[in-house]
């Protein structure tokens, strides 16, 4: 009788409305990245333009191209985003121990997603004959760590969860708690730009829009976002750049390996620690699945028709379209 009453009250869903909110919605994050872009390589242009020599310095060259979307692409995003009808959702404690709990589960969902980004990318390499540009990887590499710090860490996840978690969730919730956590994570991997990046940045989407939609609380996501670039972008680096490594792969059999000891052997600690994490992680979300159960929506959109009304529309089409050009521009570059 319920599945029946849920039947029926779906076909009374008005699925042109429903389509024009998706596409506003879609509209609004395509209007947004259109700034964001405009933003910062208008400032890195004009930089440029009065500092020629700036490019010489990746540290400066970064922070002149990122603070333009920070302070000026990101919040006028918001704002647009704000102009689309949404709701609050339910707030629900936390204790620190599930916030740890989740925090490993959060970091093994990305290291499965960045092997399976490097796997596909790997093939598209050697299918294409040359390797492809891991974007991240190089920037995190180049910059000075406190800028790392300042950007990735702190900055980042802050305004990344406020547009692709609250914002885009709030907006989302009301058709299940399923629809508002795929398309959360969706249009969270596209916006990344490249598929090194979409892969794993789509799976931790997954997991931050779940954790946001059974808590309301914004700051949960944020620390476990803020901890996850902070291993990502900071200690990684720091570990590869003090072990030796590099110039072990260069020496080879004539490197000095008591020199390199005391590097290598931080280099297999954290090697060591990343095996730990993933498996504890996985562990966990073998035995907490249960708990994974997703709710249903006051507005309930007919089977069959999911699809095309949520992506099937101009505002969609335009943000994700934009999105895998440039994702499949950055695999040829």
């Amino acid at each position: 009788m319920d599945e029946q009453w849920k039947e029926d009250a779906a076909t009374q869903v008005d699925l042109e409305k429903e389509r024009k909110h998706f596409s506003r919605l879609g509209l609004m994050y395509f209007l947004g990245t259109l700034l964001v872009f405009g933003a910062q390589l208008g400032v890195s242009w004009l930089a440029a333009g009065i500092y020629p020599d700036l490019y010489q310095n990746g540290s400066a060259a970064f922070l002149v191209a990122m603070f333009p979307v920070y302070l000026v692409g990101m919040p006028l995003m918001a704002l647009l985003i704000r102009t689309v009808p949404g709701r609050k959702v339910e707030q629900h404690k936390m204790s620190a121990g599930k916030w740890i709990m989740a925090f490993v589960m959060c970091y093994a969902v990305l290291y499965v997603g960045n092997i399976i980004g490097n796997i596909i990318t790997a093939i598209i390499g050697a299918l294409k004959g040359g390797a492809v540009t891991n974007v991240l990887a190089e920037t995190a590499t180049s910059i000075n760590p406190w800028v790392s710090i300042l950007t990735m860490v702190l900055i980042t996840p802050v305004l990344e969860e406020l547009l692709f978690r609250k914002l885009l969730v709030e907006r989302l919730v009301k058709y299940g708690e399923g629809i508002a956590i795929v398309t959360s994570a969706l249009i969270f991997g596209l916006f990344h730009g490249n598929l090194n990046q979409f892969a794993y940045a789509f799976l931790l989407g997954l997991f931050l829009a779940f954790l946001y939609v059974k808590t309301g609380k914004l700051l949960y996501t944020i620390l476990i976002h803020m901890g996850i670039n902070f291993l990502g972008s900071v200690v990684s680096v720091w570990v590869l750049n003090s072990s030796g490594y590099d110039k072990l792969m260069a020496e080879g059999a004539s490197a000095d390996l008591a020199a390199l000891a005391p590097g290598l052997l931080i280099f297999i600690g954290y090697v060591l620690f990343i095996i730990v994490m993933v498996i504890v992680g996985l562990v966990f979300l073998i035995l907490k699945k249960k708990q994974f159960a997703l709710r249903a929506g006051e507005v309930t959109l007919p089977k069959g028709k999911k699809f095309s009304t949520i992506y099937i529309n101009m505002g969609m089409l335009l943000f994700c379209l934009f999105w895998i050009v440039q994702i499949i521009w950055q695999l040829y570059m």
